[in-house]
């Protein structure tokens, strides 16, 4: 994540390797609360604002992977089925989850990954923290998003009720009260809980791990570092390998994002244990479809979110004065 942290190959001999050689010890006084909150509140904006964005989008793609048969043209065709059908409206069906649920997902996520990427560093001290850093990267990253899916998951639920029900209630809290009354709690909220975290989970730590690949490679063919390059370039490197990220972590996640849609859709997979359901709808589907089914609609809404959350997460810490934490290699 390049709001987060760019991994560096080795100091180099010349004037960029003393310079980074030369920077002093880091003072984690300076992280206490205030950071922690101004990068949480980061990441829910940054998280809400493109998920909302997005949503047209996700609709088309939760149409496809639960009703295969009947959208069966493309995410384009998609689209203009949903619009001929329902009206353009259609396309905002399960806003108000998507934006609550992310916001939430984003504060915990990327506030999180900060808290516990500085805490390992402040424990391990800077020569091992910058040795290990990408293991630090990866389970930090890991650890936040399980946090934060136990807040997403029941508002995930409710927007895919809504999705593929649009008529079951008219409102976000009408659509949580109909399926706690109905389905209780664990079934109606958390039905989708071991396919969320299979999905979000490999899809953050690749995310994270392919992008600072990717903004490596970049700075490394500009023969720069990030301090080098101004605000445009490096709003641009964050979104090119921003793409790049997102749709290698779409194409890795799309299995349990598929597997997620259709455990929380009415009566699918039978009515015994959630793990049972998930075997059900895995032998239903098939491993190839449950991999392919709106794999193309889910790159381009992926590819497009991951670049717009890094620019975004990048501009809003700026705005609140918040000087982020980078590892690199003490003197």
């Amino acid at each position: 994540d390049a709001a987060l942290f760019i991994p560096f190959a080795p100091p180099r001999v010349g004037r960029a390797s003393s310079e980074q050689t030369a920077m002093s010890p880091t003072d984690f006084s300076k992280f206490d609360l205030t950071y922690y909150t101004k990068s949480a509140l980061a990441g829910g904006i940054c998280c809400g604002f493109t998920h909302g964005a997005v949503c047209p989008v996700d609709v088309v793609k939760t149409r496809i992977q639960l009703e295969p048969q009947k959208y069966n043209k493309g995410m384009v065709g998609g689209f203009r089925q949903v619009i001929s059908e329902e009206g353009a409206m259609a396309l905002s069906t399960g806003l108000g989850a998507t934006a609550v649920g992310y916001f939430i997902q984003g504060w915990f996520k990327f506030g999180g990954v900060e808290f516990f990427k500085i805490k390992a560093a402040a424990a391990m001290g800077e020569k091992k923290a910058w040795e290990n850093r990408t293991a630090i990267y990866l389970g930090a990253a890991a650890g936040a998003e399980f946090i934060a899916d136990i807040f997403l998951c029941p508002l995930e639920a409710c927007r895919i009720r809504s999705v593929s029900d649009p008529g079951y209630a008219a409102s976000l809290p009408g659509v949580a009260a109909r399926l706690v009354k109905e389905e209780g709690v664990v079934r109606g909220f958390y039905s989708g809980f071991g396919p969320i975290l299979f999905k979000q989970i490999p899809y953050t730590m690749a995310k994270f791990a392919v992008q600072g690949r990717a903004a490596e490679a970049m700075y490394g063919s500009l023969g720069k570092s990030p301090k080098d390059c101004g605000v445009v370039l490096n709003t641009s490197v964050s979104l090119g390998s921003g793409v790049i990220a997102g749709v290698v972590s779409a194409i890795i996640s799309h299995p349990a994002d598929t597997l997620l849609s259709k455990v929380n859709k009415a009566g699918a997979g039978g009515d015994g244990s959630i793990p049972q359901r998930m075997m059900n709808i895995t032998k239903e589907t098939g491993v190839v479809k449950l991999c392919t089914q709106g794999l193309g609609a889910r790159c381009v809404m992926i590819g497009t979110l991951t670049a717009l959350q890094f620019g975004i997460f990048d501009t809003v810490m700026r705005s609140l004065g918040a000087e982020k934490f980078h590892f690199h290699a003490p003197q």
